[in-house]
């Protein structure tokens, strides 16, 4: 005689007021959780692989406006040209990546100090590291 002669054969309990669970909200109870809440996501921001911006010396920065007014003499023209610029990364500080197009100048605005591509892609001047007319 064992311990759960008086159960064993007892018909299953089914209540009368919630109704039976799902299979999937059953099976969900036993699913692995993350302890820490954001702890991936976190891991994955920190490997994800950023830059910091560079900074031009002066010879550098005094070439690229020379290449900036030729691009603004023949604006007309809509020159063809190739311009790797830093774009900021929005969630680490004063981190980025840095970027190459390749398309159509349509404005170089002196007042705002930026450029803008046929595509309406707006760079800032201060952003810019190399330029290709």
């Amino acid at each position: 005689m064992s311990n759960y002669d008086d159960i064993i054969n007892m018909p299953h309990y089914v209540s009368k007021i919630r109704k039976p669970m799902s299979l999937q909200n059953r099976s969900a109870q036993f699913a692995p959780f993350s302890a820490l809440t954001g702890y991936d996501e976190k891991i994955r921001e920190v490997a994800r692989e950023t830059s910091k911006k560079i900074e031009l010396d002066d010879g550098i920065k005094l070439m690229l406006n020379e290449k900036l007014c030729l691009i603004k003499n023949d604006i007309k023209l809509r020159p063809k040209v190739t311009i790797t610029y830093f774009v900021r990364d929005n969630r680490k500080e004063n981190r980025g990546r840095y970027k190459t197009i390749t398309l159509n100048a349509k404005v170089v605005d002196e007042v705002y100090k930026r450029i803008i591509l046929i595509d309406n892609t707006i760079i800032s001047f201060d952003n810019i590291i190399d330029i290709k007319v």
